[in-house]
């Protein structure tokens, strides 16, 4: 039975989970006006004929004169459809997401974000077409020194509001518990603390639960377990398993990470996790490596042959902490297969402590996942530096030269492409060529740099929680210039180096990696040749 019309909207074969106000609520959430004449048929997968396997967030969007139809299998679908209509976007055929689960992981080591940096990081995962929020950083002390305690007060408050509002936005709601630095595992009090966890979290409107097994000793600690399992493997498989039912029971999934999560998956430890376990389970898996500078088709079918199941990959891009904090990872998405999907459950972008900085590279990752053989990752990025900067066209044009000055990362090669040219021309230009138009190009470099740096440094700059996070590496970058233009003078006065060389020991003495290394060899080069 068809819903009543209400404020040009029809919702046809509705039901429970697609009903007319939950079509509303959707498109009233995503801005699309209630003068629009709406469509929206609910529809089974098979229904839906594409090149790619339908899902639950498949969907098709017809236009016809001011009549918008949509066919869709699930409420998800509905969502997707009405950002094109709000975009007056009409995709041809039948839209199916390149990836299964796509989505942002606020998993790093520092300060976790505040309450409303992560609320609005569930809205802009969601208004970038991604399913997933993963909420596990390490200093909650409730997820990981003092896991067996259940969130109280207002940390109990403020998770329970970050659920409700991936719940309104569609998203699916990832905790991740991580007991392995004091669980005794063969202990029944444990795993009942552990249960009773989940079954918290769950009531509170976790939709998936990971229990985090990284980052702790790799060999058995507590006598009993010792006693009891032969192999840390064996321990977290067992402790998994037992989840797993409880979860399950809840209608709900259950991820692990294991301890060693990043290879091929045909590792010692790994080989004899995959022995018996639950294969309801995904499985957390970083790549070949920790930070992966790739991510290949073929290392996903490897692995999938190996564990019994796709990976669902924790992908440590932007993310920046650790041995990385001197970074800030702006870059775009880059170095993963188009294929990927096909052979994954999915890919989670770990995030940086810098929120509003995050999107910039979490706004490309989402582009990708969406549509993985059509990503233009220049083209997406460039897309990315505008919406992060709000609109305006200075903001836009400071950011994206900023941007290229710190590309360094597990993804990006560390120099800023147009400066390298740059400074490569002007040394081989004094050697052989015009000298003038070196030492011109370089003051211009400089000039740049400086113009780029003070926008980004001042009031007027839209962003101001950008502005604020990326403050260190601006002001860096503004000694940069400086030292660009200590460069330009050295090539055409090399008398006194002593200049170049105060300004460079600055640089370098700043930790904030921008510039890569080509400002100062370039710089160290120089002096050497005016001063040997």
């Amino acid at each position: 039975m068809n819903a009543p019309r209400r404020s040009g909207l029809t919702v046809e074969h509705a039901d429970e989970s697609m009903s007319h106000d939950a079509v509303a609520g959707v498109f009233d959430l995503i801005g699309v006006p209630h003068d629009e004449i709406v469509t929206v048929r609910r529809v089974g997968a098979a229904e839906l004929l594409t090149d790619r396997l339908p899902t639950e967030e498949s969907y098709r969007v017809v236009r016809d004169d001011d009549r918008w139809t949509i066919d869709a299998v699930t409420l998800r679908g509905v969502r997707w459809a009405a950002h094109d209509i709000a975009d007056r976007r009409c995709p041809d055929g039948v839209v199916t997401p390149g990836f299964n689960r796509r989505g942002v992981i606020e998993g790093f080591y520092g300060t976790p974000w505040t309450h409303d940096e992560r609320l609005d990081m569930i809205r802009f995962v969601a208004s970038r077409r991604m399913n997933t929020f993963m909420y596990a950083p390490k200093d909650d002390p409730f997820l990981r020194a003092r896991w067996r305690e259940p969130h109280e007060g207002e940390a109990a408050e403020r998770l329970a509001a970050a659920m409700a509002c991936a719940a309104e936005h569609g998203v699916d709601m990832i905790v991740g518990v991580s007991p392995g630095l004091s669980m005794r595992y063969s202990s029944t009090a444990d795993l009942a603390y552990l249960v009773d966890k989940i079954e918290r979290l769950l009531d509170a409107g976790a939709t998936t639960i990971a229990v985090l097994f990284d980052d702790i000793p790799p060999r058995l600690q507590h006598p009993v377990d010792v006693d009891r399992f032969t192999s840390l493997a064996e321990a977290h498989r067992t402790v998994a398993n037992a989840v797993a039912r409880h979860v399950r029971a809840r209608a709900g999934t259950t991820l692990i990470c294991p301890t060693e999560y990043h290879g091929r998956g045909d590792e010692p430890y790994a080989t004899d996790l995959w022995r018996g376990l639950d294969p309801t389970i995904e499985v957390f898996w970083t790549g070949r490596a920790i930070c992966s500078p790739e991510i290949t088709t073929a290392e996903a079918v490897t692995f999938a042959h190996y564990a019994h199941r796709p990976p669902l990959y924790w992908d440590n891009y932007p993310v920046n902490d650790v041995a990385m904090t001197d970074e800030i990872h702006l870059a775009a998405f880059d170095r993963r297969d188009a294929s990927l999907g096909d052979h994954c459950n999915g890919l989670l972008a770990n995030a940086m402590e810098a929120a509003e900085a995050s999107k910039i590279s979490i706004a490309t990752i989402a582009d990708y996942l969406w549509d993985p053989h059509g990503y233009d990752s220049a083209a997406s990025w460039q897309r990315a530096i505008e919406l992060v900067a709000g609109g305006d066209r200075r903001d836009t044009t400071a950011l994206a030269r900023f941007c290229d000055a710190v590309r360094a990362s597990c993804l990006s090669d560390p120099d800023p492409v147009e400066l390298g040219e740059v400074l490569s021309h002007a040394l081989f230009d004094v050697e052989y060529g015009d000298a003038d138009r070196a030492v011109a190009s370089v003051r211009s470099a400089a000039t740049d740099i400086r113009r780029a740096a003070d926008r980004l440094r001042s009031d007027d700059f839209g962003n101001t929680r950008l502005r604020e996070q990326i403050r260190p590496w601006v002001d860096k970058y503004a000694l940069g210039a400086d030292v660009v233009d200590a460069i330009a003078t050295e090539l055409v006065a090399p008398t006194d180096p002593s200049a170049l060389a105060e300004l460079l020991a600055r640089f370098v003495d700043d930790r904030h990696r921008v510039l890569g290394d080509v400002v100062p060899m370039t710089a160290t080069d120089l002096l050497h040749r005016s001063h040997p």
